[in-house]
């Protein structure tokens, strides 16, 4: 890069942190981190900084259980753009790519740029960049070429969405790059829908995951793609939920700490008699469901007698399946 576009780039970015851009904008105020906050230079020409192969491998073990659950994720959403050249990033909390898509024959290109695994992207060492300011931000963004804080990256176009654990906790960020420099703002609208979704189905499958033997269930919320899920126990206890489910039904973890029946979280609370047998009703019609019909094998499965069991059902009113 130029000696004159880099000396340009540098006194914007030191023009827009001395002005008082940077109570407006949330890029601006990016920048004056970088420069006030990490003592970040723009024009700064030195190569990323790269963990060694035993800290990435400790990067990497931090999460394991997030890398396993993003594998399809990663696979699919590297379908959908590595055939334009980009490649896709899974960041930890530090800003660290620990799982990376990427053309074979980009591989050069894009390593020189420090977008690979090990490298590190936080905004304390490089400034504002997607990785890094998504992070900070906690919030989906692009920064777009001349975004960037540091004059190398200015060729770059990275979008970034937050992912988090099954706690809600922040843990990594999902990155799609590019230094391609005919990239349209449209297009690059459709990558960040794509990076979005991809990092809710991350967030979704690692949920799924962190609960096996819970029911999950997708909270009564208005935007259904928001990946609100609660899972829910044996005993219709709510045991976890989502990040996007803790904000839109005001779940706490204090909360989770305690016993929490779905039906009062969810608003299908009924009180009295009527819930026991509403209960009780449903439990003979799986043990009927299970038996095929069959009132004896029926019985034998829930530990009582024909005699208890046909009493019941006169009682509740369940009719056996023809």
């Amino acid at each position: 890069m130029g000696e004159d576009l880099s000396g340009h780039h540098a006194d914007r970015i030191q023009a827009a942190i001395a002005s008082d851009a940077a109570a407006k904008s949330a890029l601006v105020a990016s920048w004056r981190r970088s420069s006030s906050l990490h003592r970040l230079e723009p024009a700064d020409c030195s190569p990323p900084h790269y963990l060694t192969e035993a800290e990435l491998a400790q990067a990497r073990q931090r999460i394991e259980p997030l890398l396993r659950a993003a594998q399809a994720s990663l696979d699919r959403l590297y379908l959908a753009v590595g055939g334009v050249g980009c490649c896709v990033l899974l960041a930890d909390r530090d800003g660290v790519p620990v799982e990376r898509r990427g053309a074979p024959v980009d591989d050069e290109t894009f390593h020189s740029w420090g977008l690979w695994t090990g490298s590190v992207w936080n905004e304390e060492s490089q400034g504002t960049n997607g990785i890094g300011t998504c992070l900070v931000e906690r919030r989906a963004l692009t920064i777009h070429r001349d975004q960037h804080f540091h004059t190398r990256n200015t060729l770059l176009s990275c979008t970034t969405a937050p992912i988090h654990d099954h706690e809600g906790n922040l843990v990594a960020a999902l990155d799609v790059s590019s230094c391609r420099a005919d990239l349209t703002e449209a297009f690059v609208n459709l990558i960040s829908m794509a990076v979005v979704d991809a990092a809710r189905r991350i967030e979704s499958e690692n949920f799924k995951m962190a609960f096996p033997k819970a029911r999950i269930l997708l909270a009564p919320v208005t935007d259904k793609g928001s990946g609100a899920l609660i899972a829910i126990d044996a005993d219709d206890l709510v045991v976890g939920a989502t990040r996007s489910a803790r904000l839109a039904l005001g779940i706490t973890q204090q909360c989770l700490d305690k016993p929490m029946p779905a039906a009062d979280l969810l608003g299908w609370a009924e009180i009295g008699p009527k819930v026991l047998a509403e209960a009780e009703r449903g439990a003979l019609q799986r043990a009927l469901a299970r038996a095929d019909g069959n009132v004896s094998a029926a019985a034998q499965a829930l530990g009582i007698s024909r005699a208890t069991l046909h009493r019941k059902l006169n009682r509740l009113d369940v009719h056996r399946p023809h």
